[in-house]
């Protein structure tokens, strides 16, 4: 089936099974190969996009159920001067991370709660990032990071 869906901000069309997984789509069929699949299960988070706006494990969202959707990646981030975005600056500014293949989908669940329209709390910060596992660095630098990052955009 063909299927059709805003990606970072553009319209794009591919043929799909209708039960292929929105990770792969993304991955094969549209050459975006930021979002990383780690589990297949929904388990790791590594493959987080923003589906209208809201954090999903994208290896669980059938493609089939994204037409006429807005999805966000990891290659949708960068300011449109190529900068980095301002989380993922700070990310490698503080040693947040270390092998980086968690990093996308921390970034983008990171990105969905600086989009909230209240200050984020510690809990709040942690709930939204615990879909996300990180097997090499932890968290305690990571949540510091995001802290600091929204601390500063609220200012």
């Amino acid at each position: 089936m063909d299927i059709a869906l805003t990606v970072n901000g553009k319209q794009r069309q591919a043929s799909a099974r209708g039960e292929t997984s929105l990770a792969n789509f993304l991955r094969d069929e549209l050459g975006l190969r930021g979002t990383k699949i780690g589990c297949a299960a929904g388990e790791c988070g590594a493959c987080t996009v923003l589906l209208d706006g809201l954090p999903v494990c994208s290896c669980l969202v059938p493609v089939g159920r994204c037409e006429g959707r807005a999805v966000s990646t990891i290659e949708g981030v960068a300011l449109a001067d190529g900068a980095l975005h301002p989380i993922q600056k700070a990310l490698v500014e503080h040693g947040a991370f270390q092998c980086g293949f968690c990093t996308p989908g921390m970034v983008m669940s990171i990105v969905a709660l600086a989009a909230r329209p209240t200050r984020p709390t510690d809990e709040d910060i942690r709930r939204a990032l615990q879909g996300n596992i990180c097997r090499c660095s932890g968290y305690v630098k990571l949540l510091e990071t995001v802290r600091r990052v929204l601390d500063q955009a609220a200012a």
